[in-house]
Parts: C-alpha cells; sequence; structure tokens
C-alpha cells in the first residue's frame, strides 16, 4: 500500500463519487408523481449542495419516462428509481473542478467522470 498522499484530482474524484452515492440511495424509492417531480429535483439537489466542496448540483426528472410508467400503473405515482433521472453535479476541490454525470445509457442509469479541470 503506497503512503502517498491523494492528488486534489484524485480527491475532487472521490467527493464526486460520495455525491452520487448519497444522491442516488437516499431518495431511491422516494414516490413521485409528475405533480411532485419538480419540487422533489429541487430538494434533491438542494441537499446534496449542502455537502462539502459541492459547487452544483442539476437534477431533472424525465417526465416522458415518469407519465410512460404511470400509463401502465393504476396508482397516481410510482417509485423514484434512476432511469427517471438526468443528474449533474460539479464538485470544487482546492481548484480541482470535477464534472460528473448520470444518465440512462441502454437500460441503466450510469454515472461517469464527464472532466477534470485544474
Amino acid at each position: 500500500m503506497s503512503s502517498e498522499t491523494p492528488t486534489d484530482a484524485e480527491t475532487a474524484c472521490f467527493e464526486a463519487g460520495i455525491k452520487f452515492g448519497s444522491l442516488y440511495h437516499q431518495f431511491a424509492g422516494t414516490p413521485v408523481s409528475p405533480e411532485s417531480a419538480p419540487s422533489l429535483a429541487t430538494a434533491m439537489a438542494e441537499s446534496i449542495e449542502n455537502q462539502p466542496h459541492c459547487r452544483e448540483v442539476t437534477v431533472d426528472v424525465r417526465a416522458d419516462e415518469l407519465e410512460a410508467a404511470l400509463a401502465e400503473s393504476t396508482a397516481d405515482y410510482t417509485e423514484l428509481t434512476g432511469r427517471f433521472l438526468e443528474v449533474e453535479i460539479v464538485v470544487d476541490y482546492e481548484g480541482c473542478t470535477v464534472v460528473t454525470r448520470m444518465e440512462m445509457e441502454d437500460g441503466y442509469p450510469l454515472m461517469r467522470l464527464e472532466s477534470v479541470r485544474e
């Protein structure tokens, strides 16, 4: 095991991963409807923005996907899952800015590192 200190870029990437884990697992399963989706997206973004080094969070609920799921249901709401979300998280750590994104890819809500700028 190396005793080297992580770089600022590595720390910024780690911080971004923590934020995505918090966002996804804190809100997965939350009841969501077309009427509550905007306020839920705002609550998600604002809660994650409270975390250290988080500069910006954008959460968009995919209304078309939500409507399609509800069209197949007898209920007026469904459980929030990654298929309903598009998320961007920007972390700034010691001048290193990391942009991360989650969006559907091949039927899976894939979280990825978009860019690292020092």
